[in-house]
């Protein structure tokens, strides 16, 4: 059944989130956050400076995204190994009990 290969028994878990939808919603934060600064202070910012904040917006955002990913995969590996150690804890009970 399992050669105790840690690849072959973890079971394919679909991802919760759209990274298009994401990329999407980067690039609405990066530029509601910019029209939001102008507005409050009523300047218009250069095409260069708009520029430069976006894709360092974005870049800080996606970097977030790929930390929660992690964190996702490591909270993933944790509750198998969770569910792996009670189902252990009840087959040994059980095998206790013949």
């Amino acid at each position: 059944m399992s050669d105790n290969n840690p690849q072959k028994d973890v079971c394919s878990i679909q991802s919760a989130v759209d990274y298009d939808m994401v990329a999407d919603n980067i690039l609405d934060i990066a530029d509601f956050t910019i029209e939001k600064h102008e507005f409050r202070n009523d300047v218009e910012l250069p095409a260069s400076v708009r520029e430069e904040a976006v894709e360092r917006i974005r870049k800080l955002l996606w970097e977030q995204v790929e930390e929660l990913r992690s964190k996702r995969q490591q909270l993933l590996r944790n509750m198998f190994e969770s569910a792996q150690n009670v189902l252990t804890e009840v087959v040994e009970k059980q095998s206790g009990e013949k």
